[in-house]
């Protein structure tokens, strides 16, 4: 067997064949003591390597607690921003019942979905722009398609339901109704 067909551990292995001229074989007391230096060596590999699994392990579920409770503020903070929204509702409610004058509720309204509109923005979220946008399978859910000569072909024509993004992130898709060309028979 040449040197380099040896492994690492059979390498400090020397035979007689091998051997320098001068040197002489291993001895019973000589592989002893290798055999117990390969075992403290491959002893103290293996608790490094239990080590490192548990260290690992434990880094795992520090980073997943970490998450979760990230994820947790962000939506905590994000109900405490439309918290004010809420509670203007429940004011409306109430005046509306006690309230003789239809302009003063619908003003009322208006302005909760102004402080709604201010929350969104504060917090990221922005509206999907539709009407006359050109229609975007990526941000807007067509849901209708109307013949129409008054716009261009794959034009938005209407808003049904608002979408939303959250940074670049979109939230949900606007549902639209798209112009498509009148049909030749008519």
């Amino acid at each position: 067997m040449s040197g380099e067909e040896r492994d690492d551990t059979t390498a400090t292995l020397i035979d007689a064949e091998d051997a320098p001229s001068g040197t002489e074989t291993l001895t019973d007391a000589d592989s002893a003591g290798l055999a117990n230096a390969l075992r403290e060596e491959r002893d103290r590999l293996k608790e490094q390597l239990l080590r490192t699994a548990a260290d690992y392990d434990n880094f795992r579920k520090r980073t997943k607690k970490e998450l979760e409770d990230a994820e947790r503020r962000g939506r905590e903070d994000a109900v405490r921003e439309m918290l004010p929204v809420f509670d203007n509702l429940e004011r409306a409610v109430q005046a509306a019942g006690a309230a003789s004058d239809v302009a003063a509720i619908v003003d009322g309204i208006k302005m909760v979905l102004k402080l709604f509109e201010d929350q969104t923005q504060r917090i990221g979220i922005t509206r999907v722009p539709t009407v006359g946008q050109r229609f975007d399978p990526s941000v807007h859910d067509a849901i209708q398609q109307t013949e129409t000569d008054e716009h261009p072909p794959g034009t938005v024509i209407a808003e049904v339901v608002p979408g939303y993004k959250l940074g670049d992130r979109l939230v949900r898709p606007a549902m639209v109704v798209v112009a498509r060309k009148p049909s030749a028979s008519a």
